[in-house]
């Protein structure tokens, strides 16, 4: 059974190659894991769950040639302060998959309420007490992230600050997500009049990043960021 689902792999992983999803190594690499891989089914059920996710704007790469370390890029949904961005995703799956969930946070920095913007950790309850095994799957958990980034949950916040931007500045908050997807995940949106203040910080010796953090965190006052920045 196990020669037959590998078998499977290799034919859909041919279906999927021309994807501008998947590259030409990715797919070699894949294909020629899962004719590596052992008689446990999950394994192979991974795998076929990679191959699904490159029919969609989401990827999946393999680390190292280990199924259990992998590493995910979701695309930034349109008519969100992500559009354009490319966001990549740190998927750790434990042995225990798929009775317990991956362990997923994000690599690229996003300003986002239900994300950490200083570790990437992700408050999204099927990673937590909502997962099912029958039913989640890596496309759906990629999926289920992209559809955050839609639709934040402020009141269930993962970074206060930015959940509180949110509530209270809902425009200062959109130009500063932005402004973090431009900088950090390539999106096409530049802000010019953040980056000026960010430039007065730095001209003073200050880090671009922590002045960055410090001026998204206190609304863009610029006065604020700096005594932060200088005395904290």
């Amino acid at each position: 059974m196990a020669n037959i689902a590998a078998q499977r792999i290799k034919r859909e992983f041919k279906e999927v190659i021309k994807s501008e999803e998947v590259s030409v190594e990715s797919v070699k690499t894949v294909e020629s894991t899962a004719t590596r891989a052992s008689q446990s089914s999950r394994v192979l059920s991974l795998m076929l769950a990679i191959l699904a996710i490159a029919k969609c704007a989401i990827k999946v790469e393999l680390v190292n040639d280990s199924l259990t370390e992998l590493k995910g890029e979701i695309a930034g949904p349109p008519d969100t302060p992500y559009e354009g961005g490319n966001f990549v995703l740190e998927i750790k799956v434990p042995e225990t998959y798929p009775f317990n969930p991956p362990k997923v946070r994000f690599i690229t920095k996003i300003w986002h309420p239900n994300i950490s913007s200083v570790t990437g950790a992700i408050c999204l309850d099927i990673l937590k007490d909502q997962w099912q095994a029958a039913a989640m799957t890596l496309r759906t958990v990629l999926l289920s992230l992209q559809a955050l980034l839609s639709a934040a949950e402020p009141d269930d916040p993962q970074d206060a600050v930015v959940a509180k931007q949110y509530k209270e500045h809902p425009e200062l908050f959109r130009q500063t997500a932005t402004h973090w997807t431009f900088i950090y995940a390539g999106g096409p949106t530049k802000m010019p009049d953040l980056d000026d203040k960010i430039r007065r910080l730095t001209d003073m010796g200050i880090e671009e990043h922590n002045a960055r953090v410090a001026l998204s965190s206190y609304n863009w006052d610029l006065e604020r960021a700096t005594e932060h920045c200088l005395f904290s």
